[in-house]
């Protein structure tokens, strides 16, 4: 068995061709000379992993830095909301992801599918290189934890990928219908000799990632794995990840398992009212953050001043948000949805352009940029800097307060009065005092809970897929769309589904037309509310 001499992210050349080719040109080493380099240079190893949690924010990885939305792993978040109902924008010249916004992404040459596919295989392609480093059985503690959390990141994209190109696990047969092709560090080489591989089932998908993580998990456990800080996973994060799985699977006692585990044993706490009632969001040190992208002033999505999550999503810092590409709230979620006496409300401008959550200074900035109402103002700027151009600010993962939703939705279940106290306790003691929940069924509770998930994630590449697997249509009416954008798409419509990109098709030759996912019709504008 051979592997790369070194061990570094996918080259942009290399992307251009396909993201399933695994073997960049060059010098090899044996498996041999490989545990020698390892053993003789351990830097060699930390590197490599570091590689991974890097990649999740790197500039033009896929595209190039040409073009302003490829920063990795935040790309994938701002599509998907985009897609959605609540993260309501203008199609200007500002918004680098406005063919989200419109569904022209839906054609499998647009370059926003690419990114997709290309960001979530390069982190793949990353953390093959740590398992193909450490092995599937390292002694020490050491490697033992750096072989946990390539597996953990491993499956987080696997997850990521067969939830953007499939339709959800329970509305297909998992055991017939297509997922992702499965490169591991195992047949990575095989796959580059003949030209790719063909899409993996549903099933198999679904089985690659839960090994992977139950591997993790057992690993971090063995190697009672610290870590520095929390770009890097650990066994709550993992556990965390599998809660989200087992959820979009419908094992609900599985999931509701690990979310107990992380909310009882992780030591993370949920924002309190008083810290929800301020911008946040920024810091991965925050207590609430069980994982994050760690984002550093000299990383080059923020020299570039507007080529970075903050500039596309803040209000309170410059960059293409402030210009014109401003991010609302769905004017009736918060109209109907968001009492006076929530924090939250203060997430979002109110209807005459203010925020009680804002200081005079904050207050005075969005005011004189013009900010349209409902306007978020939920993300804080690096350093409190308002109108800063240095957008290093962190950006959130997973927080322990999706445990707690994830709680309550498997809890209601089986019982539906359980899970809406689960509910109620939450966000009365972290949000809203004055919550109130008067649903009595498993329907009506999951609904309230999507509510709030849509509410506390707003802007965190999260709802898209909560409506996914719901089975939600995407009735944008009444949210304050512009009317060529106001769309009403039903449930497991082939355009919520991406389709392979052609690229990979090109040079994939596993990957036929007839394998691709069906070809989705563009929504058509209905009349608004």
């Amino acid at each position: 068995m051979k592997i790369t001499k070194y061990f570094m992210m996918a080259s942009a050349s290399l992307l251009l061709a396909s993201c399933l080719d695994t073997e960049p040109s060059g010098n090899l080493v044996t498996t041999d000379e490989k545990q020698e380099t390892v053993e003789n240079d351990p830097s060699r190893l930390e590197a490599s992993v570091n590689a991974v949690t890097t990649n999740f924010s790197v500039m033009g990885n896929v595209r190039g830095e040409d073009v302003h939305s490829d920063i990795g792993y935040p790309s994938i978040m701002l599509l998907l909301d985009s897609r959605g109902i609540d993260m309501v924008e203008e199609n200007t010249g500002y918004n680098w992801f406005s063919f989200s916004l419109t569904y022209d992404n839906i054609d499998y040459t647009y370059g926003d599918n690419r990114m997709i596919w290309g960001t979530l295989y390069n982190q793949i392609y990353t953390a093959n290189n740590v398992v193909a480093t450490v092995g599937m059985e390292p002694t020490d503690a050491v490697s033992q934890g750096y072989l946990a959390q390539a597996l953990a990141i491993r499956a987080f994209d696997y997850f990521q990928l067969v939830q953007c190109y499939q339709q959800t696990y329970a509305n297909v047969d998992p055991n017939t219908a297509l997922g992702v092709p499965l490169i591991t560090e195992a047949n990575k080489e095989e796959v580059a000799k003949n030209g790719g591989c063909p899409r993996a089932t549903v099933a198999k998908t679904y089985e690659q990632i839960l090994s992977d993580l139950n591997t993790s998990i057992e690993l971090f456990q063995k190697s009672n794995y610290k870590r520095t800080d929390k770009r890097y996973v650990d066994l709550y994060t993992a556990r965390a990840i599998r809660a989200r799985v087992y959820l979009v699977m419908h094992n609900y006692e599985k999931a509701l398992e690990d979310a107990n585990f992380v909310i009882e044993n992780s030591g993370a706490k949920p924002l309190s009212i008083a810290e929800a009632s301020q911008p946040g969001f920024a810091d991965i040190n925050a207590n609430n953050w069980l994982w994050g992208i760690k984002i550093s002033e000299t990383d080059r999505v923020v020299t570039t001043g507007i080529c970075n999550f903050p500039s596309h999503m803040g209000s309170l810092n410059y960059g293409y948000a402030t210009v014109g590409a401003w991010k609302r709230i769905n004017k009736k979620l918060y109209e109907n949805n968001i009492n006076e006496t929530d924090a939250r409300k203060g997430w979002f401008l109110d209807e005459n352009g203010v925020s009680k959550n804002l200081t005079a200074e904050q207050q005075e900035y969005v005011t004189g940029k013009k900010a349209p109402a409902y306007t978020q103002v939920k993300f804080a700027p690096y350093k409190g800097v308002v109108g800063t151009s240095t957008n290093a600010s962190d950006i959130p993962l997973i927080r322990i307060e999706e445990m707690y939703m994830i709680k309550a939705e498997c809890e209601a279940q089986t019982n539906a009065t359980k899970g809406a106290t689960t509910l109620k306790d939450f966000v009365r003691q972290y949000r809203d005092p004055s919550y109130n929940l008067n649903a009595s069924t498993t329907e009506g509770v999951v609904n309230a809970i999507l509510t709030q998930r849509r509410i506390e994630f707003y802007g965190e590449g999260i709802t898209w897929f909560d409506f996914i697997r719901l089975n939600k249509d995407f009735d944008r009416r009444g949210a304050g769309y512009d009317a060529t954008e106001v769309y009403n798409i039903p449930a497991k419509d082939d355009c919520l589904i991406w389709r392979i990109p052609k690229n990979e098709m090109q040079h994939n030759k596993f990957i036929t037309e007839e394998q691709n996912n069906p070809v989705g019709k563009h929504p058509t504008a209905v009349a608004d509310e």
